[in-house]
């Protein structure tokens, strides 16, 4: 693994740092220039050489989802910027927008002359108020210089708070004025998105990350990271640490080494479990300290890297109640267009429900496990997976907690002493 490397947080420490002054002092608005005047296509081979792949938690090659937008089409192209960032744990979108919201106006521009778009749109959550007055200034400062405007417009959408218009055809149809649905693919995004027109949907740390590529190349890029893994992320450290925050890193760090860096878990207690990528990601115990933290390696040990989320657990957290919660955001957010979802999620909470407060049976928890494994994979997008994730994964590895609360007709814990964090960023 690579030495660590700030790139999206290298400045962050400037109280300016969010200003247009302080992104151009650091050579802000440079890469944009180099890039506006290379051919299209040759800006999309050299994100592809980097490996830079999408930062929303599928993990899709960046270039070549550009490259999947068809050419001498005739028709309008359209640059969608995901920052609806929703789930419970994750929380790295939002702090790079207040530090640095010009490195992803500066992305946007490339982006949308690479795929030929003469409009681009980022869709936020409507609840970051502060965000969005911080990022509509700095469009504006972009406009006022002559960054936007001369063959690119930007416009910052604001939505309305359903986590469901995180799945990137939810989105669209938000964007278009519609309840956030999923949509039936094919066709993708990439030949029906925005208004039936090619759309490249990239999530707010993919487009952040590309001006740093065209200044330094994609042999910089990919010297940072692991093999299959390129570059440097932002890894959300949340909840029983000393120093919680956002930690830059290449992919391909452990937890361990992480956990070091932010002076560990809190004094006098030990680590009880985990989250790789957010909530929605089968979770980890402290035998996966030294699991490698990209794509590869997390997927391996049987999780996913996701939003790289990381949710720190302690010995005092009741396991059951935090899946209980967890499952119970994913109920409320449920669109409720398929069945799946709309009812194994209403019935995951009753029986988790019964669980925590001891009313539960040893078959409660067999049919706990046979509605998981009704939910995934049949749900019409992957919220219905996410949700099952935590509780099967709980069970395989706490399961004689789950039993715990059976047999003393109640949590085992005491309620004043335990203690239960719920993610940032919610």
């Amino acid at each position: 693994m690579s030495a660590l490397t700030p790139v999206l947080s290298a400045h962050w420490d400037e109280k300016d740092s969010f200003t247009i002054e302080a992104y151009t002092r650091h050579g802000g608005y440079t890469a944009s220039q180099k890039a506006l005047a290379m051919d299209p296509d040759a800006v999309i081979q050299l994100v592809k050489d980097s490996g830079l792949r999408g930062r929303g938690g599928a993990g899709f090659p960046t270039g070549m989802k550009w490259g999947f937008i068809p050419q001498g089409d005739n028709k309008d192209h359209y640059l969608v910027v995901n920052a609806d960032e929703s789930e419970p744990g994750t929380c790295k979108d939002m702090p790079l927008l207040m530090a640095n919201p010009h490195v992803l106006v500066e992305g946007c521009i490339i982006a949308a002359h690479a795929i030929r778009a003469k409009h681009a749109f980022i869709y936020i959550r409507g609840e970051v108020t502060h965000i969005i007055r911080r990022l509509n200034q700095a469009i504006e400062d972009a406009y006022k210089a002559g960054h936007l405007g001369n063959g690119v417009d930007l416009v910052l959408h604001v939505g309305a708070g359903a986590y469901i218009c995180g799945e990137e055809t939810a989105l669209l149809d938000s964007l278009e004025g519609f309840r956030g649905q999923p949509r039936l693919r094919p066709p993708f995004p990439a030949i029906a998105g925005l208004y039936a027109r090619p759309t490249v949907v990239n999530n707010v740390e993919s487009i952040a990350s590309v001006p740093a590529i065209i200044n330094n190349g994609a042999e910089w890029y990919q010297s940072m990271g692991t093999e299959k893994s390129k570059g440097a992320t932002l890894y959300s450290l949340s909840g029983h640490v000393n120093n919680p925050g956002q930690f830059e890193a290449p992919l391909g760090i452990t937890l361990r080494q992480i956990l070091e860096l932010s002076g560990g878990i809190r004094t006098g207690h030990s680590l009880k479990f985990w989250t790789p990528g957010g909530s929605s990601t089968p979770i980890f115990t402290d035998e996966h300290l030294d699991t490698p933290l990209d794509y590869e390696g997390v997927a391996a040990a049987g999780s996913m890297l996701g939003t790289k989320a990381l949710q720190i657990f302690d010995e005092t957290t009741c396991v059951v109640r935090a899946v209980l919660r967890w499952t119970e955001f994913y109920k409320h957010e449920s669109c409720g267009k398929c069945t799946p979802c709309r009812e194994g999620t209403w019935w995951l909470v009753q029986l988790l429900r019964d669980l925590e407060a001891g009313k539960g049976t040893e078959e409660d928890l067999a049919k706990l496990l046979d509605l998981c494994d009704n939910i995934l994979g049949r749900s019409f997008c992957a919220l219905g997976d996410g949700a099952t994730s935590p509780i099967t994964s709980s069970i395989k590895y706490f399961r004689e907690e789950y039993i715990a609360h059976i047999t003393n007709k109640g949590c085992p814990f005491d309620p004043v002493a335990s203690t239960l964090f719920v993610g940032a960023g919610v």
